[in-house]
């Protein structure tokens, strides 16, 4: 237990691919405790052969309860603790929101969503009562800025950006610290095996073709490189201040630059009419 005490423990979920798995493979190097989670624990032999004294492969769907709930046992059974919960795992989905069938709506918002809510829940409460963690939430420049063709996944992550916004004022005083990661487009198979897609139609080629074949066209060439983006999710966690939000590479700083100057333009155009609105002092 000497050991643990001097490295951090962190629970990170999606870890099968990309930035869950680059990350504990990172963390592995550095010394620290990891447990890996993902769907299919075989992805994570690799990581367990590393360092098995340090490595916790756990299956965990994070839609599943009783993953859930295991996954956790485990951990505490293993470490006592989770210093750092990194709610990575999720997926996208390409299409016009008239094109995502319900099904394959509700999919996604379970995992994104609730499933990233519930786990986050059961972590809680082993913060709490040490009065200390991180808790990073994997969101998108797609949970700050809307592009047409990727609605549904939008609004998947703009429900994590306002939870935890929430979240964050809600266990400050309790010593625990919240941030979202706002990756654009980085070198992984987000845009590729990894988007789901929903049916197409016609009408909505105009509005969504773009976005469509941009994703095929970047995919495999994204600008962002993971390996600085899993090193800075590390440095996030050792700053004494972390932000409540870390936009990752260009696209992401700019088109949240842009949109904030965006909003801030038309607020203003609207300010007299919308301040308006309220009753008059009179009449209050």
């Amino acid at each position: 237990m000497e050991a643990i005490a001097r490295r951090k423990v962190w629970f990170i979920t999606g870890c099968s691919t990309g930035f869950g798995h680059l990350l504990a493979q990172a963390l592995i190097t550095r010394g620290e405790h990891v447990v890996a989670t993902a769907r299919k624990t075989d992805a994570l032999e690799n990581l367990v052969a590393q360092a098995p004294d340090r490595v916790l492969a756990v299956k965990l769907d994070v839609t599943s309860k009783a993953d859930r709930i295991n996954a956790v046992d485990l951990a505490i059974r293993k470490f006592s603790r989770v210093d750092v919960l990194v709610n990575n795992a999720g997926y996208g989905i390409l299409g016009a929101v008239e094109e995502i069938d319900e099904a394959p709506l509700r999919a996604i918002f379970e995992t994104n969503v609730f499933g990233l809510v519930a786990l986050t829940q059961l972590i809680l409460p082993l913060m709490r009562s040490r009065r200390t963690g991180h808790v990073i939430n994997m969101s998108s420049v797609a949970g700050f800025v809307s592009t047409p063709g990727l609605g549904v996944y939008n609004a998947t992550k703009f429900a994590v950006e306002g939870l935890s916004e929430a979240l964050a004022a809600e266990v400050g005083p309790l010593g625990i610290r919240v941030t979202l990661v706002e990756p654009g487009p980085f070198r992984t198979d987000f845009a590729g095996r990894s988007l789901a897609r929903g049916r197409q139609i016609a009408e909505y080629e105009a509005s969504v073709g773009a976005t469509r074949r941009a994703i095929k066209q970047i995919d495999g060439t994204q600008p962002g490189d993971p390996r600085k983006a899993v090193h800075a999710l590390i440095e996030l966690v050792g700053m004494p201040d972390p932000p409540l939000r870390l936009p990752m590479g260009n696209t992401a700083l700019d088109r949240i630059l842009n949109k904030c100057e965006s909003v801030t333009k038309e607020a203003r155009r609207l300010e007299n009419w919308t301040r308006s609105m309220d009753y008059d002092a009179k009449n209050k």
